[in-house]
């Protein structure tokens, strides 16, 4: 049976750049995925923000044209309010060869990539797999999706808030006009959250998520009525693509490590609760994760384990959480344009511009580092800080 330092179980974008992160630092890593090609099965829009494209290296081949404008619909899909940033705000990705550079790049810094695998369990540090041999692993890193097996084989805490979402996606042609980001709050096609268009030039993505609940139609029968009539629609000029998930809104869980292991991405419900972006949560919280991970593997301080604590970074976004709780509330077109009337004041307008083209970043890892005291007297253990990005 081969033994590694860490079994890594989803080969999504968090546990690639995990893997890589911890192969390239010396340790044997090894990661599973039950898909046999990493283009199969993708849910996410791929949409970058500008704070991701300025601290992590991303393909630029591989990004779509800057995008600057966004608009905000109410219901009634009139007077949006258009905001406009000086800089590109937003490139969307093409997110199979995305996955397949970073791919590559795991396997370049020295981690063994196996597709096709499907993970069948832990047991006493053995990973169970199905249509591979049973593997020993010193720490698993749970990186298998919004409902994770890995979490609850671990005992660490799991998603329970979820919006659903489908998309269509389809390159459009070169005369589709100015890229554009469209936003539409409306109960009835997407209750709890939006329905968007964002085209730039070489593709167009037609979204909506909502709580499966409210969603009495089914989300695909949304999803088709609002491409139908979807403001910046534009016309396919190409095979049309459909994607569609789970998005867990709750927030990064609370419990998120133990000895035998860790959650990153989904699994970790590192989405922002009140935009459902994930992509630049994920690679942030993947640097802390392989920090932590190789902190705690050379030196067995389970002090270390600590600072990757969902409590610390769920006190830093109360404000997500709030106003997630606010549009999860709109349950009717009246009360949503009630609302939107608050995003046509100057103050509505200032707020809208922060959330979408502000500099923070969800959640904030890059802290200084702080002493992290064992449990044992006169045992000490200095915190990690998460280091660049490479």
């Amino acid at each position: 049976m081969q033994t590694v330092d860490v079994f890594v179980v989803g080969a999504g974008l968090a546990g690639l750049h995990t893997a890589r992160l911890l192969a390239g630092r010396g340790l044997t890593v090894t990661v599973v995925d039950r898909r046999r090609c990493l283009a199969a099965g993708i849910r996410t829009t791929g949409i970058f923000v500008r704070r991701t494209l300025d601290d992590f290296d991303l393909p630029g081949h591989l990004l779509g044209p800057g995008v600057r404008d966004v608009l905000l619909y109410p219901p009634s899909r009139r007077s949006p309010v258009h905001l406009t940033s000086d800089r590109d705000e937003y490139r969307v990705a093409d997110m199979a060869g995305v996955y397949e550079h970073a791919r590559r790049a795991a396997q370049a810094a020295g981690a063994r990539i196996l597709l096709g695998v499907r993970y069948a369990g832990l047991s006493g540090g053995v990973v169970r797999l199905e249509g591979a041999e049973a593997v020993r692993a010193r720490f698993v890193v749970g990186a298998d999706g919004a409902r994770s097996r890995v979490a609850r084989d671990l005992g660490l805490d799991v998603n329970r808030h979820f919006l659903v979402g489908a998309e269509i996606v389809h390159p459009v042609t070169s005369a589709a006009g100015v890229p554009a980001f469209h936003c539409v709050l409306d109960p009835r096609v997407a209750p709890g959250y939006l329905g968007w268009v964002i085209a730039d030039g070489r593709n167009a993505h037609v979204g909506v998520a909502g709580y499966p609940h409210a969603m009495g139609a089914g989300v695909r029968r949304l999803l088709d009525e609002f491409a139908a009539d979807a403001p910046g629609r534009v016309a396919p000029a190409g095979p049309v693509e459909r994607r569609g998930g789970p998005i867990p809104v709750g927030g990064v869980l609370r419990r998120l490590a133990c000895p035998q292991g860790l959650l990153v991405g989904d699994a970790a419900g590192a989405v922002s609760p009140l935009t459902a972006g994930g992509l630049d949560p994920c690679l942030r919280m993947s640097e802390l994760a392989a920090a932590v991970t190789e902190g705690y593997l050379r030196t067995g301080d389970q002090c270390i384990l600590r600072r990757y604590s969902g409590g610390e970074l769920r006190a830093r976004f109360r404000g997500r959480l709030a106003m997630r709780r606010v549009l999860a509330g709109l349950r009717s077109p009246a009360a949503a344009e009630a609302a939107f009337a608050v995003l046509r004041s100057r103050a509505g307008r200032v707020a809208a511009a922060r959330i979408l083209f502000g500099d923070g970043s969800f959640p904030d890892v890059r802290r200084p580092a702080v002493a992290c005291v064992d449990d044992q007297p006169g045992r000490r253990a200095e915190g990690l800080r998460v280091p660049p990005s490479a």
